[in-house]
């Protein structure tokens, strides 16, 4: 593995679990050194346990040393991370470019080279150039989803093999022999396809969302009940339920940065105009940011100015500590520069979430960051706030207001123990 973040090391760990003798290359010396250890440097449910099993046994190893990668393995999967370039919408794949430099010249034998990092399509047809006779090349994009990512390395709902030849077809049906024989769908295709699989998916997912999402400020104008309405639209089965879910929007390392890379991506290749779409998907996602504040103020007669706001959830999605473009963080922000005093809280993502917004205040618990508050918001739908007593959490604020930027809460629940609660685009 080729780059051990947070897909590089989950996709370690899912082939050392399948018997795989497996390396793992990391730079970085400080998660290189907690990786020799066999602890991760982020939090991901299930992960810890096998990944330190395996680095005790051996079966999983980690290094910086590309000379003894280059002689390691039969497989080099590329897994570094592929971010939005400063001012520009394009992804970043200059490190894909430096980790293929760093190791074709120790490749032995034409191993393959199989690309996992999400990328503009058009990068494997370079990245071949550069190998040149060195190695074969296949593309082999992953759908992680953080929170679930071990359970969708080890049962993925489908496999992709972007290929160009039967023999490394033949190699990646071997390596995942486990998965084919249990039943996952497979789809051996071209390399420019396999390329555009994952980014025509968010972009997919992220069009869905936003959709909900507008038409909840629709509800919101007429008193119409957006989760009765998605609900309803979900029992169609040509629109389905999930990711029908309004609130504050997405966020996160992948969804934003891949919508805007592939609309710069279209507009290289003189078809801008056929996903121009995305543009308004990018900008009702960000508007949510805005109407959550703007919603918050409602709830405080007009004024955020000296008002002590509890947040409740940092990371952009529950059971992951990552608060890459979060907009639990980036709402929490905007009530912090509007005047509130703000406290977060959130069961894993405190301390990223400390180094990004440093003047933010942060609570060890739920009902620390509620203590004194005029307002309260669910930002991060973690189950631990599901969990909470109404009740309980009355005892501890100055004024009984929720805001349910998640939609998941039972509103009905809190009204009934002396809440004032409003949900996105919910009735009432």
């Amino acid at each position: 593995m080729i780059g051990c973040g947070y897909l590089g090391v989950t996709h370690a760990v899912g082939m050392a679990e399948m018997g795989h003798q497996v390396l793992g290359v990391e730079i970085d010396p400080i998660k290189l050194a907690l990786l020799q250890k066999g602890e991760p440097s982020f939090h991901e449910p299930g992960l810890g346990g096998p990944l330190g099993e395996h680095v005790r046994s051996g079966r999983l190893r980690f290094t910086d040393d590309f000379v003894e990668a280059g002689s390691f393995g039969e497989l080099h999967f590329l897994c570094v991370g592929t971010p939005q370039m400063a001012r520009s919408n394009a992804a970043d794949v200059s490190q894909v470019f430096t980790a293929v430099d760093a190791l074709t010249p120790h490749l032995h034998d034409q191993p393959l080279v199989v690309g996992k990092s999400t990328v503009p399509v058009g990068t494997a047809e370079q990245l071949a150039a550069r190998l040149g006779d060195r190695a074969k090349l296949a593309w082999n994009p992953e759908f992680l989803r953080e929170g679930y990512a071990v359970q969708d390395t080890l049962d993925p709902d489908r496999l992709v093999f972007g290929v160009g030849s039967e023999e490394a077809a033949d190699a990646l049906y071997d390596l995942y022999a486990p998965m084919i024989s249990g039943g996952t769908p497979v789809i051996t295709t071209d390399l420019a396809t396999a390329e555009l699989v994952k980014v025509a998916a968010n972009a997919f997912l992220a069009t869905k969302v936003s959709f909900i999402n507008a038409i909840s400020e629709v509800c919101e104008a007429t008193g119409a009940d957006v989760v009765d309405l998605a609900d309803a639209l979900g029992h169609d089965v040509r629109i389905g339920r999930r990711f029908l879910n309004a609130g504050i929007g997405f966020g996160g390392g992948c969804l934003p940065k891949d919508i805007r890379g592939f609309l710069h991506r279209a507009g290289e290749l003189g078809v801008e105009d056929a996903m121009g779409f995305l543009h308004q998907i990018d900008e009702i996602n960000t508007r949510r940011r805005a109407h959550a504040v703007a919603v918050a103020r409602d709830m405080l007669n007009g004024s955020l100015e000296g008002r002590q706001v509890a947040v409740w959830g940092a990371a952009f999605k529950p059971d992951s500590d990552d608060v890459r473009d979060s907009p639990a963080l980036v709402i929490a922000g905007q009530l912090h520069l509007a005047g509130a005093q703000v406290r977060v809280y959130d069961p894993a993502a405190a301390e990223t979430a400390r180094r990004i917004y440093p003047t933010l205040e942060y609570a060890g618990s739920a009902l620390g960051a509620a203590q004194g508050a005029d307002l309260v918001l669910h930002l991060t739908e973690w189950r631990e706030f599901r969990e909470l007593d109404p009740a309980v959490v009355l005892d501890v604020v100055a004024t009984p207001r929720l805001l349910d930027g998640r939609n998941v809460l039972d509103l009905a629940r809190w009204r009934s123990a002396g809440w004032h609660v409003r949900g996105m685009g919910r009735r009432g």
